[in-house]
């Protein structure tokens, strides 16, 4: 089922698939819903997934407001609410995604069955910095100038493309076309990506600050998928990262930070063997 549910008054587009406990799938910064298209159907025999774009990516309006650690948990809130599913879910976060996921979990802890955080970003001395406003200002500013000298169209699409590529260690773009033709030739989708990564930073920041006041449920179960790539150094900041939740860590090898078209068995994998019961 693909619907389009209003939250913070903007248009959001929603697949709902599957039966069973609830499981919610983000990805990260300028992806799309159909990045998870391979691991849906390993899920959907057990699980409700619920898999969304934010705004500014996939098909989903523009932002109304710059993006925060504590505005996309309760977007995912509102988004479960808006569709009548209230009982816990495990959320699962690709990328920027798991930190909006560990923000969740701590402000909506009684909402919250597990968290699965597939290559997270990690960010473990962020700082807010100064003048967000203009920050949100530029970021506009650079993608009107974009937008008005036909970027999008232009190369979008190849850009996506080439993005994938690079992320991932079988290499190529697996989505089809048209569909990449649909959600990267727009502004809507230059947009969005800007602004959460003119905001990337502060986020990060948030979520520390979040750690120090709200405490992640006792017992809650907790995977940190990690694709080290070779890279020591990424896997020790990963296996921190598990240590600092008390969470499972798993190495997930043969695979790029677009784990979800790499492995999708292994984050499959991952939200089955979480119990929640």
């Amino acid at each position: 089922m693909s619907v389009f549910v209003r939250v913070g008054g903007v248009a959001h587009h929603v697949l709902v698939e599957g039966g069973g406990p609830v499981c919610v799938l983000s990805a990260g910064l300028g992806m799309s819903w159909f990045d998870w298209d391979p691991v849906v159907p390993l899920l959907a025999p057990h699980r409700t997934v619920v898999r969304f774009d934010r705004p500014g990516h996939g098909l989903s309006a523009p932002a109304a407001v710059p993006p925060s650690a504590t505005g996309e948990a309760h977007r995912v809130a509102g988004l479960l609410d808006a569709l009548s599913l209230p009982g816990p879910a495990t959320v699962v976060g690709h990328s920027i995604a798991g930190l909006h996921a560990e923000a969740f979990a701590r402000l909506h802890p009684d909402r919250t069955a597990g968290i699965v955080l597939v290559d997270s970003s990690v960010e473990e001395h962020a700082r807010t910095p100064a003048a967000p406003a203009l920050r949100t200002a530029a970021a506009r500013g650079l993608g009107a100038v974009l937008a008005a000298a036909g970027a999008p169209a232009a190369v979008g699409p190849a850009v996506r493309r080439a993005t994938v590529r690079l992320s991932r260690a079988a290499g190529g773009d697996p989505a089809p076309a048209d569909l990449v033709r649909r959600v990267y030739a727009t502004s809507r989708a230059m947009h969005g990506a800007l602004l959460e990564n003119t905001h990337y930073r502060a986020v990060a920041a948030e979520l520390l600050a979040l750690r120090e006041r709200f405490p992640l449920p006792p017992g809650l179960p907790v995977t940190v998928l990690a694709a080290p790539d070779g890279s020591a150094r990424w896997a020790r900041r990963q296996h921190a990262l598990a240590r600092r939740l008390g969470a499972h860590y798993e190495a997930v090898e043969p695979s790029g930070h677009l784990m979800m078209w790499d492995r999708p068995d292994a984050v499959a994998r991952a939200v089955l063997d979480q119990d929640v019961a």
